[in-house]
């Protein structure tokens, strides 16, 4: 399997933030995207994950099934928690398991050391553990491009060594990933991509 992407630009608010860009990321890559604020790392994620789209270029995922789209071969995590506060955060896997067709809410949590506090309610976490719980969903359901965005962000150093390790395994497997940072990610990138900020 093979992300292509082509010629592809973003605009946001009437104002082109980048353009003919291209990149390609093979089974077992990581891809590095870096940048300043504003250069357009969360809304290239965001274009792949099929939440924004190119007006120019392709962007496709080569030897997929022709039935099943980008976005569903692909975990998108942005800054956002997308978690429910009134469910508990086995309820919140749970709904994930079922929205991407399938998983295992006992894997996701004990990935981040979630287990003990499975039913508590979202809105008594801290901020830290809510973007466990969000991180949780990588393993809960698998999918085979990870696109995550400034994943290490609220996270402290244990928590950050358990996603290493998920991202690790996941590329020794075949998955993909590519992961707007300012951190160092613990986890060797085959490909860097830099985005600039336009004037």
């Amino acid at each position: 399997m093979r992300l292509v992407a082509q010629d592809i630009s973003c605009e946001r608010g009437g104002r082109l933030i980048f353009e003919g860009l291209s990149f390609s990321l093979e089974q077992g890559e990581l891809l590095e995207l870096r940048g300043a604020n504003g250069a357009g790392k969360s809304s290239l994620l965001r274009l792949i994950a099929g939440l924004n789209q190119s007006p120019t270029g392709s962007l496709a995922l080569e030897q997929a099934s022709p039935e099943s789209s980008l976005a569903e071969n692909c975990h998108y995590i942005g800054h956002a928690d997308a978690n429910k506060s009134a469910l508990t955060l086995r309820q919140n896997l749970s709904f994930w398991a079922a929205f991407m067709g399938d998983g295992d809410v006992e894997k996701g949590l004990k990935a981040f050391d979630l287990a003990s506090i499975a039913d508590d309610p979202t809105r008594l976490l801290s901020s830290g553990q809510k973007r466990r719980l969000s991180l949780a969903r990588l393993a809960t359901v698998e999918r085979t491009l990870w696109l995550l965005d400034e994943p290490t962000v609220g996270l402290d150093q244990n928590s950050t060594s358990k996603l290493n390790e998920l991202l690790h395994s996941h590329l020794s497997t075949g998955g993909m990933a590519i992961v707007a940072t300012h951190a160092d990610l613990g986890v060797k990138a085959k490909k860097n991509l830099t985005l600039k900020a336009r004037a």
